[in-house]
């Protein structure tokens, strides 16, 4: 029994240390995606990472909030009242949404979601560059210099974004339908609705 054992770590040492000596490192093959499918895989991540939850108006349906699809990706309705915010329960630490996650209250103001169809009014006149400067640094509508992007919008959880999926998150929201619709700039906290 003694000499089985010696054998068996003899043996898983041996393979052990031999194991990938002299074999090249396994590079992942990149395959370059047709526009079809560069858009496709954009509605995935757009979908995946729940842009629609702040991004899309919606109307209450029997299972709660449902995107509007016409308009989709449109941001803040621009025609929209917004709803009091209670400033009392802003102070005491608390940030809100308003009824379809398209506003948010807190701390910094009032900020509203932006427009991300492929509508001037959206993101229709934006380079890919100003896209990836918004999503992976937080700028405002992706310029150098501008104020950084507002709570909610979690940019800074996209930071290490490829650049091949911010390419296809791109490529499927230019693809969308374009919705007409100048979101409203945001309230800061001492401004009029807080």
């Amino acid at each position: 029994m003694r000499n089985y054992i010696l054998f068996c770590f003899g043996l898983t040492a041996l393979l052990w240390t031999g194991c990938g000596k002299n074999q090249a490192p396994v590079k992942p093959e990149v395959v370059e995606l047709t526009g079809e499918q560069l858009v496709k895989k954009g509605e995935y991540l757009v979908t995946m990472m729940g842009c629609n939850d702040c991004h899309s108006p919606k109307k209450m349906g029997p299972n709660g909030p449902e995107v509007i699809p016409e308009l989709m990706l449109s941001g803040y309705p621009a025609d929209r009242q917004l709803p009091e915010v209670d400033k009392e329960s802003i102070r005491k630490g608390w940030a809100m949404l308003n009824e379809d996650m398209t506003a948010a209250a807190g701390p910094w103001g009032v900020s509203f979601a932006a427009n991300l169809t492929s509508d001037p009014t959206g993101i229709g006149n934006w380079t890919e560059e100003n896209f990836k400067r918004a999503l992976k640094e937080g700028k405002f509508k992706g310029l150098p210099g501008t104020r950084t992007l507002l709570p909610p919008m979690p940019w800074f959880n996209y930071t290490n974004i490829t650049d091949g999926d911010v390419k296809a998150i791109f490529a499927f929201l230019k693809s969308t339908n374009p919705v007409r619709n100048v979101v409203p700039a945001p309230i800061p906290p001492d401004g009029h609705g807080m």
